[in-house]
């Protein structure tokens, strides 16, 4: 029996296209199409023998087109169909990245996310290149059924041999219980966060949780959850999702899937939206948690991008998911304070500090009197302006323009 795996085709970058045949004839034959075969065609031909005598193959034929991928990118493709043939726990792993071992904090900045396709190498050797707060390889709806496997192994090497210079790394895992195996390969190696899709009680992060802690063992490791909820059934036991363990650091809304739920299309003022972001976000707060917004469908769309994501700030959320990188930068102003916010910001917080050192019991900025909720949205304000790096930590110290 033959195994396929990778992509091949004049559109594939940075990918390669692997079969395996496994025959009587001894030896292995490894026959190599690649435009790098003078350069690199030795040490591919390395690389994919030591993998094959790792596992135990002695007599195959392996035919290989190469597209310029990385050594782990070969090393998964390879693994990938090895596994078609034969079955194995056994996980062929290169040297792990040690700054990928960075871990991330439950109230990290998380203004934006970027979905990557998990079996497109392409794109997640880009993904640092755009500045997203955290990228999420995504194994679930951008990977058709017959690539799950695939996709596994080349997000479990990216995880580890990809250069990701710190970003905040995210996977989406596939709807329960078919993620346990997304589980099962990826919790060991270098990740942040594990997104649950299509949430719809608290039972279900519990067993995610549980099944994290049988893949550990006894590593002390944290690994955040992020739950999505993507249909009625799921907004209405959004706060019993939110509170359901200390591992949940936000709670996400997945628009297209929760209105379809619903019956409902979406719109450009997202009226029809309105009610299941708010419930999302009064769960999210009321269980000391992120709201995370849904991503806006429409890349080509900046303005509106910007009004969404303008008004997403404004009803409480801390950041929003993003198809395409050209969204980041769109994101990020809009989910920064602006420097009107800034500025009477800064003016009640120096009112109230004035205040305080006088002994004063009314806080007033001009003819308008402010109570502490508004100071204390105003401190908010500014601790925020500082984590998007729009204010200096030092702006006491600085004079005003």
């Amino acid at each position: 029996m033959e195994a396929i795996s990778g992509n091949r085709g004049p559109e594939v970058r940075s990918d390669c296209y692997v079969r395996l045949i496994p025959g009587d004839e001894p030896g292995i034959r490894i026959r190599l199409k690649s435009k790098v075969k003078s350069l690199y065609g030795t040490s591919i031909v390395r690389l994919i023998e030591e993998e094959l005598d790792f596992f135990g193959i002695r007599d195959a034929t392996v035919e290989v087109e190469d597209a310029g991928a990385l050594p782990y990118v070969i090393a998964a493709r390879v693994e990938a169909a090895v596994r078609q043939v034969i079955q194995t726990e056994r996980e062929f792993l290169l040297p792990l990245l040690p700054h990928n071992l960075r871990e991330s904090a439950r109230n990290q900045l998380r203004r934006s996310r970027l979905y990557i396709p998990g079996n497109h190498p392409k794109l997640i050797i880009n993904a640092v290149l755009y500045q997203s707060d955290a990228i999420i390889l995504d194994l679930e709806d951008s990977v058709s059924p017959g690539k799950k496997h695939e996709a596994r192994i080349l997000v479990r090497n990216a995880l580890r041999n990809s250069d990701l210079q710190g970003v905040e790394k995210m996977v989406r895992i596939n709807q329960l219980p078919l993620g346990f195996q997304d589980l099962e390969m990826v919790v060991s190696q270098p990740l942040n966060m594990i997104l649950i899709p299509k949430c719809e009680s608290a039972e279900m992060v519990l067993a995610v949780q549980e099944k994290l802690a049988q893949c550990l063992e006894d590593q002390e490791r944290v690994i955040w959850l992020m739950p999505i909820i993507e249909s009625a059934e799921g907004l209405r036991h959004a706060f019993e999702i939110a509170a359901s363990t200390p591992a949940v650091a936000a709670l996400a809304i997945g628009l297209e899937d929760y209105l379809a739920d619903i019956g409902a299309e979406r719109s450009r003022d997202g009226t029809e939206s309105l009610y299941a972001r708010s419930v999302v976000v009064n769960a999210a707060r009321a269980a000391g948690i992120q709201p995370i917004d849904s991503v806006y469908p429409d890349f080509g769309d900046k303005e509106q991008l910007f009004q969404v994501a303008y008004h997403s700030r404004k009803m409480g959320f801390e950041g929003m998911g993003c198809i395409h990188p050209g969204q980041i930068s769109t994101i990020h102003e809009a989910f920064s304070p602006t420097s009107g916010e800034i500025r009477k910001a800064k003016e009640m917080v120096r009112a109230c500090e004035k205040a305080a050192a006088e002994v004063l019991g009314v806080v007033a900025v001009g003819s308008k009197m402010i109570d502490l909720p508004v100071v204390k949205r105003a401190q908010a304000t500014i601790e925020r302006a500082v984590i998007c790096g729009v204010l200096p930590k030092d702006w006491r110290e600085q004079q005003d323009e």
